[in-house]
């Protein structure tokens, strides 16, 4: 359970640093570190395993019939990025306290970044994909928190928005993409599909899968031509750059290339794919970095850059590739981690991120000056930095890939002008910041910032020295481990030493150092260059364009489906659906009356049937008079209610009644604000197409419903009875299956009924409706609202119907109830409260919200299903038991209870919550009626 409570950690501490702003920063930032170290706690035994090599898979039991439970996995690739999102994450929590201002919500950046933590453990421990692909999204999700925070600025929104939309269009392919990969091999585990590569790459489906999960990835990862959301989130605060551009976000896109390597990898698809779509931006990313004068657009288009290169090492598929990407990664998010905070400092103390206005910042701060260099120097590849090592590795592999291409010299031509491009745009970000003339019209006068503040960066700084110069000693046994676990087998021959001898990636450096200092020196006329093509390049422009004319074509699409007439879309509804139905019969023709006996007709029956149609058509006759049609629609529905009780379905019988009394009560409260008479709206024309469009599909349902009773087809219901008791511990199959073998179900619509609620009463809150004074005729209301019989009646009944409600509830397992009707019966009796004697004597014996019974039940809901993980079985697995007391004898008690609780509480929560807020606004227009 360590890893699925490590996960857990950081999304139940968010709540908590949330509520710790009140107690101020320094209680927050505790909170935050806490939650983060306490999650790097519960992992570390873990991590000790997987640094030996050792995978962990946990399990918990979800759905085993679906074939989905929670799995989580700890190797060497989980160890790194765990270390990567914990540590660099404690980092951007002490940097975060001292960059925010007074004025910003500490505690709320500190919510969302756990949020973003959690989701990112998530991706990085899941062994189920779908299980994986739930946490990618909540990564999304959790960044557009994040990139949002300053909501009151318009670039932070646009930015967020962009970012949501384009990785959760990725998102959407990844989805089809594991599908396609969990039908291939016959399972969603990862242990499966990475040892199934040779079937993967051998099946017609590998092709459309790999594109599709190479779609997530790219838009995750900002890769070609998906590279233009990330430079545009950087409107979000430097700590959530540093931590999305290091450790989260943008590198989950290039592990799961690392995660699905051994599956994916080895043939020329995912060689020219990702090889090709890294290379590309690899190039393009540093020529666009060069020309940023925001100081962190280039670090943006920087991080585009050498996620590209880590795309690029991957896509050449050898093992060392592999094992040098996966080099790059750790490399990258110390020296990245370390720029980011290192420019956060620069705008916090300057006031702006202009490098055309930041300038000579060496002489009042040579000690941030000094860190950012020397992490500069690492992103440009500068020997003795930790960059420098994996940069060489990577033109050794591209000389190595370049010699099996027809052009032997064009790879290690593309990448050394990529390098030329890295080290100048490098060089830009040391020469124009820190040194340059000096600063101009600068809002303040900079310094150093406060001494915690650099601590973050002087730690990311000392990593970039130590592993540049002492690669074997610290980082050779994390890159083993991650490399191994990528590899999923021996890793090759690899010296991480800093010196390998005379060799062309040695030129290769050698010319891009030069090659990268001329062209900085010279690179004013490729600005001028830039200044005319930069509109015709936007990647942004493109993706407005292509907003707005999507939001164009839905709103014209949504006018011409939706233009306030709820006949209309009725109509067209009913239009599509004859369509698709007579589609089916047109494909596939079949005799209409099968071969089942019909059942004899009764007196009883037919009379039955009669009423209900008669009723329906004097509803659909009558629904202009509204109070005749409620009567006459009330009547429809008893009629249904005794169907039930006719075909021996009691439950239903009593649901139906109790649902019937509810839905009374609420459109009687509704009409109360309505005219009595619909007026006229169609002319006889439009009456004649409605009348025969609902002829149509009045008799087409009828002819399906006719062409199913009479045919015999082989059910699920055999298994439900069988099993009811044996499994379930109860006679009352339609209870057991709600609350035990469909308990799943029962739970998702419980908390759609809770939602749906909160919705219904964040509409009715503070309503105010004009009361009419007289009804069509002319009569006035009368001022005796809660006449003393009803009122005296309704109070002496309360009892007994709550006694009714708790008898139905508890015989609900065995017996006709549940749950679901005695919650009904509950909220029925109390209801009458308010309607016989008002709210104001009702709330002060009841409470006038139900918020938290939504939330208890809820809970209890919830808490059932955890509970069976304590015992090993799946989620909402249910038990029973037999137990005998004295005076009483033996009865039953059975786990699903609790459950059938929570549905209760739901069910009495949301209907009080829905009525008594529309009665509410009765009270407030009856405050205008006389006494």
């Amino acid at each position: 359970m360590h890893l699925f409570l490590a996960i857990l950690v950081p999304f139940f501490g968010a709540a908590l640093v949330a509520r710790s702003g009140r107690y101020g920063r320094t209680v927050s930032a505790w909170s935050a570190a806490a939650v983060t170290v306490s999650a790097l706690l519960l992992l570390l035994p873990l991590m000790v395993d997987s640094l030996a090599g050792k995978t962990t898979i946990e399990q918990l039991s979800w759905i085993p019939s679906a074939g989905l439970d929670l799995a989580f996995r700890m190797d060497g690739l989980g160890l790194l990025f765990v270390l990567l999102i914990l540590l660099i994450g404690l980092l951007v929590i002490l940097y975060a306290h001292y960059y925010l201002s007074m004025r910003d919500s500490l505690s709320r950046l500190y919510a969302y970044l756990l949020l973003f933590m959690g989701s990112m453990l998530g991706v990085v421990l899941s062994e189920n994909l779908i299980q994986l692909l739930i946490f990618w999204e909540l990564t999304s999700l959790s960044s557009f928190l994040l990139i949002a925070y300053w909501r009151q600025r318009e670039d932070a929104r646009s930015g967020a928005l962009m970012a949501l939309t384009i990785t959760g269009a990725g998102g959407l392919a990844l989805l089809a993409g594991f599908l396609l990969l969990g039908q291939i091999v016959g399972s969603y585990e990862l242990s499966v599909v990475l040892a199934s590569g040779d079937l993967v790459r051998a099946h017609p489906l590998y092709l459309p899968a790999l594109l599709l999960i190479l779609l997530g990835v790219f838009t995750k990862s900002a890769q070609f031509p998906f590279h233009f959301w990330l430079p545009n989130a950087m409107a979000a605060p430097t700590p959530v750059s540093a931590y999305l551009h290091s450790a989260t976000m943008v590198k989950a896109g290039v592990f799961l290339l690392a995660r699905l390597f051994p599956a994916l990898s080895g043939t020329d698809a995912w060689t020219w794919w990702v090889g090709g779509v890294g290379l590309i931006t690899f190039l393009l990313g540093a020529v666009f970095a060069l020309f940023k004068h925001d100081l962190k657009g280039l670090l943006a288009y920087s991080t585009i850059s050498h996620l590209g290169l880590i795309t690029a090492l991957f896509g050449i598929g050898t093992p060392l590739a592999a094992v040098a990407g996966v080099f790059h990664i750790i490399n990258h998010a110390i020296f990245k981690a370390g720029l980011f905070m290192a420019a956060g400092i620069i705008d916090h103390e300057c006031g702006t991120r202009d490098m055309r206005r930041i300038n000579g910042l060496w002489h009042y701060m040579p000690h941030t000056a000094t860190l950012a260099m020397v992490a500069s120097a690492a992103m440009a590849g500068v020997p003795l930095a930790n960059g420098f090592l994996s940069k060489e590795m990577f033109f050794a592999e591209a000389v190595t890939a370049g010699g099996q291409m027809r052009l032997s010299w064009l790879l290690p031509a593309v990448v050394t002008i990529a390098g030329i491009f890295a080290v100048a745009y490098s060089l830009r970000f040391i020469h124009d910041v820190f040194f340059n003339g000096e600063p101009i019209n600068l809002p303040k006068t900079p310094h150093e910032p406060p001494r915690w503040m650099k601590v973050p960066v002087e730690i990311l700084v000392v990593l970039v020295l130590l592993v540049g110069i002492f690669p074997a000693q610290t980082v050779e046994p994390i890159l083993a481990a991650a490399a191994g676990a990528v590899l999923q087998g021996p890793l090759p021959e690899h010296d991480l030493a800093i010196w390998h001898g005379v060799s062309p990636a040695l030129w290769m450096s050698v010319v891009a150092l030069i090659g990268g200092v001329l062209l900085y020196w010279r690179r004013q006329p490729l600005f001028a260059l830039h200044g005319k093509l930069a509109a015709r390049l936007s990647g942004r422009a493109i993706f407005d364009h292509l907003l707005e004319g999507t939001l164009a074509f839905a709103r014209r699409l949504t006018h011409w489906l939706d233009n306030g007439s709820l006949q209309r879309q009725v109509m067209l509804l009913i239009l599509c659906t004859l369509v698709l139905g007579a589609t089916g019969l047109v494909l596939a023709p079949a005799p209409l009356t099968g071969s089942r006996p019909l059942l004899p007709v009764d007196g009883v029956s037919l009379t039955a049937a009669l009423a209900l149609v008669l009723a329906a058509l004097a509803a659909t006759v009558l629904h202009r008079q509204r109070l005749t049609a409620l009567i006459l629609t009330g009547a429809v529905g008893l009629v249904v209610a005794l169907i039930f009780v006719k075909f021996s379905a009691p439950d239903l019988a009593l649901t139906q009644l109790s649902v019937e009394v509810v839905t009374i009560i609420l459109l009687l409260l509704a009409l109360y604000f309505l005219p009595a008479v619909t007026p006229t709206e169609s002319d006889n024309s439009k009456r004649w197409r409605d009348g025969a469009i609902a002829l149509l599909a009045g008799g087409g349902a009828a002819a399906m419903a006719w062409a199913v009773l009479t045919r015999s087809g082989d059910t699920i219901a055999d298994f439900f009875i069988s099993n009811s008791v044996p499994g379930g511990g109860g006679h009352n199959v339609v209870n057991v299956i709600l609350v035990d073998f469909r308990g799943f179900d029962t739970f998702g619509e419980i908390t759609v009924l809770a939602v749906a609620a909160l919705g219904i009463f964040a509409l009715l809150q503070d309503l105010r409706l004009p009361a009419p004074g007289q009804d069509a005729q002319g009569r006035a209301w009368d001022a005796d609202l809660h006449p003393v019989i009803m009122a005296t009646f309704a109070r002496l009944l309360l009892p007994l119907a709550l006694l009714v409600s708790v008898f139905i509830f508890l015989r609900g397992h065995n017996l006709p109830g549940g749950g679901f009707i005695a919650g009904l019966i509950t909220a029925i009796a109390l209801i009458m409260q308010y309607l016989a004697n008002g709210a104001t004597w009702t709330q002060a014996r009841l409470p006038a919200q139900t918020h938290p019974w939504l939330a208890l039940g809820l809970t209890a809901a919830l808490l059932t299903g955890l509970g069976s993980w304590l015992f090993g079985r799946p989620f909402l697995s249910s038990t029973f038991g037999h137990f005998t007391l004295p005076w009483v004898g033996e009865f039953e008690v059975a786990s699903a209870m609790a459950f059938d609780l929570g549905v209760y509480l739901v069910v009495v929560g949301a209907t009080l919550l829905i009525l008594i807020n529309l009665g509410l606004a009765h009270r407030a227009s009856h405050d205008k009626v006389p006494n």
